[in-house]
Formats: C-alpha cells, sequence, structure tokens
C-alpha cells in the first residue's frame, strides 16, 4: 500500500481521566498553596489553542499538579515538554504520562522560581531578539500565592535577556485571578491601573484572552480566573534598568489614591524632598495633580528618564528607601525619649 503522505500527528494512548488520577493518588489541592485543579479537558485545550502553534515547540509548563494542561500540550504535536513541580505529590501521575509519551515529557522536581532553564532547551532554537519569536513557549496554571512574584521576575527576565529568554522573545501564556489578569491590561484612567499594568506592558504586548469561571476548577476558588499571554517586546517602551523602573513606577502607586507627587516625593530623602519632587516633575513635564491612574507608559518614560538622571548627578539617591528613614528617626525619637525618661528619674 503507498503511503499517504501525511505527517504522524502524535496522540496520547488511553488515559484514566485526571479526575481518576487524583483519586488513584489520593491527591488534595492544599490551600495554603493556592492549589486549583482545572478538570474539563476542553478548557486545558483551549488554554494550549491560545498559546498559539505548538508544532514541534520546546514547551516550558510550569505547575502542571495533576496533569491536565500537560496533556493538551502533549496533544498538540510538540517536540518537548518540561514540566516542573514541586509538590512530589503530584511526581507519580506526572510519571504515568511520561510513559505514554515516550520522549516527549521531562518532569523536574522544583521550584520554578530558582530553576535555571537557561540549559534546558537546544541553542538551535534560539533566536535573536529582533527576530520572530522563537518556537519557545512557557505555559502555566499558576498558584494565586506565586503568579506575581513569579511574573515580576520573568518580566525582569525579559528586560536582561536572560532566563528562558536566552531562547528570544519566548511567548507565556498563564493564569492569573482575574483581577490580576485585569490589572496587568489596565489602559491608562482605569481604575485597574497598577503596578504590574506599567511593568507588564513596557515590556511585553499583554492580551487577556479569556475568563474561566471559577466553578471550572477544584476546590472551587472564590475568584473567577483570567489567561493571559504575553509577548515580549523588540523595544521596551522604558528604556531604563528595570529596577530603576520597578522603584518609580513602586513609588507611584503605593499612594494611588493621591495626587502623583505624593509618591513620587518618597524617591527623594525628607531634606530634598520637596525641592527635588518638583524638579523631577517639572523636567518630565508631568502635572503634579495628575493621579497615578491617569499616567500613561508616556508620562513613566519621563519620570523614569528624569530620576535616571538625577540618579547619576547623585550616587546615593538610588540606593535611598523612604521606609528606612522613618525606622531610623523612630529609633532616634525613642532613644530622645528613654534619655529623657532617664535624666527625669
Amino acid at each position: 500500500m503507498a503511503a499517504s503522505g501525511k505527517i504522524g500527528v502524535f496522540r496520547l494512548p488511553p488515559l484514566p481521566t485526571i479526575r481518576e488520577i487524583i483519586k488513584l493518588f489520593r491527591l488534595q489541592a492544599v490551600k495554603q498553596l493556592s492549589q486549583n485543579f482545572l478538570l474539563d479537558l476542553r478548557l486545558t485545550d483551549k488554554i494550549v489553542r491560545k498559546a498559539g502553534n505548538l508544532t514541534d515547540a520546546y514547551v516550558y509548563e510550569v505547575g502542571p499538579g495533576p496533569g491536565g494542561i500537560t496533556r493538551s500540550i502533549l496533544s498538540a504535536n510538540i517536540a518537548e515538554l518540561l514540566v516542573i513541580e514541586k509538590d512530589t505529590r503530584f511526581i507519580p501521575g506526572l510519571q504515568m504520562l511520561s510513559d505514554a509519551a515516550p520522549g516527549k515529557l521531562r518532569i523536574v522536581h522544583g521550584d520554578v522560581l530558582t530553576y535555571k532553564i537557561e540549559r534546558a532547551f537546544p541553542d538551535t532554537i534560539r533566536r535573536q531578539w529582533e527576530d520572530d519569536p522563537p518556537n519557545v513557549h512557557i505555559i502555566g496554571n499558576l498558584p494565586f500565592s506565586v503568579s506575581t512574584p513569579l511574573i515580576i521576575k520573568w518580566l525582569e527576565n525579559i528586560s536582561l535577556k536572560d532566563g528562558p529568554f536566552v531562547y528570544g522573545r519566548t511567548q507565556m501564556t498563564l493564569t492569573f485571578q482575574k483581577e490580576v489578569a485585569e490589572r496587568l491590561v489596565a489602559t491608562t484612567g482605569s481604575k485597574q491601573r497598577s503596578r504590574l499594568s506599567i511593568m507588564a506592558q513596557h515590556l511585553c504586548d499583554v492580551d487577556h484572552l479569556f475568563t474561566i469561571p471559577g466553578k471550572a476548577f477544584v476546590p472551587k476558588p472564590e475568584v473567577d480566573v483570567g489567561v493571559v499571554r504575553f509577548t515580549p517586546l523588540v523595544q521596551p517602551k522604558i528604556k531604563q534598568p528595570f529596577k530603576l523602573v520597578e522603584k518609580v513606577v513602586q513609588n507611584v502607586f503605593q499612594f494611588r489614591r493621591k495626587y502623583c507627587h505624593r509618591g513620587l516625593g518618597m524617591l527623594f530623602p525628607e531634606a530634598q524632598r520637596l525641592e527635588s519632587t518638583g524638579r523631577l516633575l517639572q523636567l518630565a513635564d508631568i502635572d503634579p495633580t495628575l493621579r497615578p491612574v491617569h499616567l500613561s507608559l508616556t508620562h513613566f518614560k519621563s519620570l523614569c528618564d528624569v530620576y535616571r538622571k538625577m540618579c547619576d548627578e547623585d550616587a546615593q539617591l538610588f540606593a535611598y528607601n523612604f521606609r528606612e528613614e522613618l525606622k531610623q528617626r523612630k529609633r532616634q525619637d525613642q532613644e530622645q525619649e528613654d534619655d529623657t525618661e532617664d535624666c527625669e528619674k
């Protein structure tokens, strides 16, 4: 019989359902770890479809748990899937999937916050930053407790072009609490506008793809879940070091209901606060009575550029932390009170 000429598509053999896996290995979500299992394979398939064309892709899945999204990824004709799981209870179920997909699934027992992925995949798949994204994808149903610190870590990796981004502009498709997803994509003037909005959008195209109702998870969380895709930009909107941008943005949004000059003032020691804040706003051409949510990426670019120049003029400025100054003043006040009490005795 003549060959059909069609390329074979990998299919998983019949396996226990995710619900059966949970029962077989007596798995329970740990509330303290914000674990929630997604059992509906139609939804896990949708997450994987929204990640893009995964044919011959190298995929890095974080927090696979009982393996729902893992199955959908393995069915997407990938080259290889690397999963990293911190909870040892899930390893046997994942190993069952690995046995069913020889050479496709690699399991690492470890912590995604510390795992070094730079050498996980072949050097041949690397792309120049200016090129199209590489055929490498990060996909994950993130525990709520780790989602924000993890995306901040990966955003810093993007700015440095290291970690998962040594391969190029690696795309990420991740789950977050709906509120966090809304913050990530919030536009200027939105009540959801936040530190995350600026940090993500100045480095990535960010899309809130769809929302999964909380009732689709086991156990059911108190909130719905947003699926968000990140595509790193060729050029960041703010061309300053990540830590500097983060410091400016954090200070602005810590007083989100106040005028922006209130938070910006905390960038400077008290003795020079009024003068330096006025200079920063004047040079950046920013109305001091704008609220933080009304500051655009262009506004933040101007603020970061001017603040960088001020730091270059004053070598001690960037290291300044107003909370440390406040603590020191409280200690001094306490010491003075103690001295006064001693004298009265």
